[in-house]
């Protein structure tokens, strides 16, 4: 799909005549993220993956399309412009979102400002940003460290080794044990590291806009999904769920996962789309 300074990447799978899935994948990940829940939700569905920015296939012409807002807007003129055949030649109206972690953010985002285009939103993992400027300052510090040392990758070899310590941190628990991580470690290898540091620079977590102050306004029923043993984010769903006066909106904390979900657990996973988007 080719909009104004975006390039998007993106495919159909699954059933053209059920009801639209789009999904958001996470930093670093592509429209293969969410292959194995895809193809259990076939039948079913119509699910579509799309490359965000800085990421797989998707080509930006200029960098400041990379933040969170421009995106936002992007994709929301992209859902508007797709005639496909599956489709029927007639433009989306209305879908449901799912977002993993960066994706879960932008797909907050997303719902908040665009909620007309959503019957239904999952967040896996994700958060409303930063709430006082100090985190911000301190985050967008941290992020700029990280998006030097994959600007500055020359080899496959040096972004394996940083992928390897990525998933040695707290939030990602025992992933590297699964035995689906290699296949995830390719799929992440396929991105290019100079694109990924853009993305980090401009849509991430220090620099986004802190989405805390609009959760009240929420409209669209919503359901947090969050790994047990990812303290870091039980802690800002909980708190997402304590500020929220909407009633439509539910916190699952699944059992032995921690922040990839869908890749620890696709069962369990898919059943909690089955159950709240039908």
């Amino acid at each position: 799909m080719i909009l104004k300074n975006y390039r998007f990447h993106y495919c159909f799978s699954g059933n053209s005549n059920k009801p639209l899935i789009l999904f958001l994948h996470g930093f670093m990940g592509n429209i293969s993220e969410f292959d194995e829940i895809v193809n259990l939700l076939a039948d079913d569905f119509n699910c579509l993956s799309v490359d965000l920015p800085g990421h797989g296939k998707t080509q930006i012409l200029d960098d400041d399309c990379y933040t969170m807002a421009k995106t936002a807007d992007a994709l929301i003129s992209f859902l508007d412009n797709l005639l496909d055949s599956v489709l029927n030649k007639s433009k989306i109206s209305r879908c449901f979102l799912i977002g993993y972690s960066m994706g879960g953010r932008l797909a907050l985002y997303l719902m908040l400002h665009f909620p007309q285009y959503f019957h239904k939103v999952i967040l896996e993992s994700a958060s409303p940003g930063l709430s006082t400027q100090k985190e911000k300052l301190e985050r967008v510090k941290r992020d700029e460290q990280i998006a030097r040392k994959l600007a500055r990758m020359t080899t496959k070899d040096d972004f394996r080794i940083f992928l390897d310590n990525w998933y040695n941190q707290p939030i990602f628990g025992n992933i590297k044990n699964h035995p689906q991580f290699e296949r995830m470690i390719k799929n992440r290898l396929q991105n290019n590291p100079e694109d990924l540091a853009k993305s980090l620079r401009l849509m991430g977590t220090g620099v986004q806009p802190s989405l805390w102050n609009c959760l009240q306004e929420n409209k669209v029923p919503l359901l947090l999904l969050v790994g047990e043993h990812d303290k870091k984010f039980v802690d800002i769903n909980k708190r997402m769920l304590d500020i929220n006066e909407f009633c439509e909106l539910n916190l699952h904390i699944v059992k032995n996962t921690a922040h990839n979900i869908h890749l620890e657990n696709a069962p369990v996973f898919v059943k909690n789309i089955r159950d709240f988007f039908n």
